[in-house]
C-alpha cells in the first residue's frame, strides 16, 4: 500500500475516497417556487435521540442557495434501477426550472418537498444546523417523517467513479 505523507492531493484523495462504496439519494428542496434536487452520495445517520441525518452540500451549488433558504428537505434513497434519475440530477448547468419532470414524484406530507416514486426509502428534514467545511456545508436535520418502500429492491451504488447495485 502507497502512502501519501505531503498535503494531500485532492485528486489523489478523490482517488483514494472512491473506494469506499456508498449508497445514492437524491435531496429535494423547494425555493422560489421551484423544485430542487440534486444526486448525493455523502449522507449520513447522525443520531437516534433525536433522530437526525446530515448532508454535504457544495457550497458553489444552486442547491445550496435553495436549502438554506428553505430550511426543509427531502430524502430518496434510490434503488438500482434509478440510475438515469441518480445521472441527471448530478448533471452540472442542467436547467433549473423542470428539472423534476422527467422524473416521477410526489409531494411530502409534512414539508411539501417532492419526494421521488420508487424509492427504497424517503425521509422528510428539517434543518437544525450546518456546519461550514472546506467547500462544502454540512447540513444536519431533524426526520420529519419517513416512509420505507414496499418492495426493498438492490441499491443503486457509487464505487470508483461508476454507478453499480448491491443485492
Amino acid at each position: 500500500m502507497s502512502t501519501h505523507h505531503e498535503p494531500v492531493d485532492p485528486d489523489h484523495y478523490r482517488k483514494a475516497i472512491g473506494r469506499f462504496a456508498t449508497g445514492v439519494s437524491v435531496v429535494t428542496t423547494k425555493a422560489g417556487g421551484l423544485d430542487h434536487a440534486m444526486t448525493v452520495n455523502s449522507l449520513t445517520s447522525v443520531s437516534l435521540e433525536p433522530v437526525l441525518m446530515l448532508i454535504s452540500v457544495e457550497r458553489e451549488a444552486r442547491f445550496w442557495d435553495a436549502v438554506m433558504e428553505c430550511g426543509e428537505w427531502g430524502v430518496s434513497l434510490l434503488g438500482a434501477d434509478a440510475q438515469k434519475t441518480a445521472s441527471w440530477l448530478s448533471t452540472r448547468g442542467r436547467p433549473l426550472h423542470g428539472q423534476l419532470d422527467r422524473v416521477p414524484h410526489h409531494r411530502g406530507e409534512v414539508t411539501d418537498v417532492a419526494l421521488l416514486d420508487g424509492a427504497l426509502a424517503e425521509f422528510e428534514c428539517r434543518t437544525t444546523s450546518t456546519l461550514d467545511a472546506g467547500d462544502h456545508t454540512l447540513v444536519v436535520g431533524e426526520v420529519l417523517s419517513l416512509a420505507i418502500g414496499d418492495d426493498p429492491g438492490d441499491a443503486l451504488t457509487y464505487y470508483r467513479g461508476a454507478f453499480g447495485r448491491l443485492v
